[in-house]
């Protein structure tokens, strides 16, 4: 039987997987490789590829239709060939929005209660006790309110947390949220919050989003989580706001340069809690950018539009 076209799949599938993949992509042939650069000229003749593209392979794949990323944020996928490109680029958003959100609970309650405290005592078999925080009747103002963060509005308030968010469709109620306040008044939002979590894409509208005066605008007691991207605060202003007091304290699973580098002072920061872009690594993870893929790579062969779709120009 005559092939319907190429697809090609990068990443480390499991043997199940890749089956799944050849029965969703009926009539096409399937080229799975670790990396595209090893595709070689098959690129030329894709119509469809899971993966990133650069800009020189973007110009390459002359039959190419469709590119699916593997990432929940389409940053790295929007170089300007990409962007100029008829292609249909979807992403894998949502795959990660659980542990996310688990993870902002996890590094809210690490600095509510000072657990880096506890850890140095364990270490030194010393009997610390002390007053700390809970989350009842704090006030969580989440930044982005997408699948993390739409889940993670749900999760505090099971807390018993007042939830406030931030949205460019602020006119859009959404489940578990008290207020939403559009971006432009972010700085009204602040003041209000106990921890300040930012869950939102990287994008031109979102870069260095929290610079001194929104740091300056918070409050003294208050905690910055940020689990989405790097860049959405300016390190530089972060860590004065860190060393000068203007808030308590900061909880960075994403970061403006990763990895992060070994003399970055965010390390030793005793207000600080780091974790290395970890909190979305999970079995759960990868089976739904698994499935997500599935779902669209159906609708390819079928004809129908797909999901998740980026808006390029928002970069989204």
């Amino acid at each position: 039987m005559t092939s319907r076209g190429l697809i090609i799949v990068t990443g480390n599938q499991s043997e199940a997987e890749q089956a799944e993949i050849l029965d969703a992509a009926t009539g096409y042939e399937v080229v799975f490789t670790p990396r595209l650069a090893e595709a070689g000229d098959k690129i030329g003749s894709a119509a469809a590829i899971a993966g990133t593209l650069s800009g020189p392979e973007v110009r390459a794949a002359t039959n190419l239709k469709w590119v699916h990323s593997w990432a929940a944020g389409a940053n790295s996928d929007l170089v300007p060939e990409m962007v100029a490109s008829p292609v249909a680029l979807t992403s894998s958003v949502g795959n990660g929005a659980v542990p996310l959100a688990e993870h902002s609970i996890l590094l809210m309650m690490m600095l509510n209660r000072n657990v880096p405290r506890w850890a140095k005592a364990q270490t030194e078999h010393v009997w610390d006790r002390f007053t700390h925080g809970e989350l009842k009747g704090g006030t969580v103002g989440i930044v982005g309110l997408g699948h993390a963060g739409a889940d993670l509005a749900l999760k505090a308030r099971a807390f018993h947390m007042k939830v406030l968010g931030v949205r460019r469709r602020a006119y859009l109620p959404v489940e578990g949220v008290d207020r939403v306040f559009a971006p432009e008044d972010l700085r009204e939002m602040l003041p209000e919050c106990d921890f300040v979590v930012v869950t939102a894409p990287i994008t031109p509208g979102t870069e260095s989003m929290f610079a001194e005066a929104e740091f300056k605008a918070m409050k003294r007691s208050s905690f910055f989580v940020c689990i989405s991207r790097g860049g959405i605060a300016d390190d530089e202003a972060l860590l004065r706001a860190l060393k000068e007091g203007w808030i308590a304290g900061a909880g960075l699973d994403a970061h403006g340069i990763e990895p992060l580098p070994a003399d970055s002072p965010f390390w030793d920061l005793p207000n600080v809690i780091v974790t290395p872009h970890n909190g979305a690594t999970t079995q759960g993870t990868a089976r739904r950018g698994i499935d997500i893929y599935l779902k669209n790579l159906r609708r390819f062969v079928a004809g129908e539009p797909l999901t998740n779709l980026v808006d390029k120009s928002a970069g989204y």
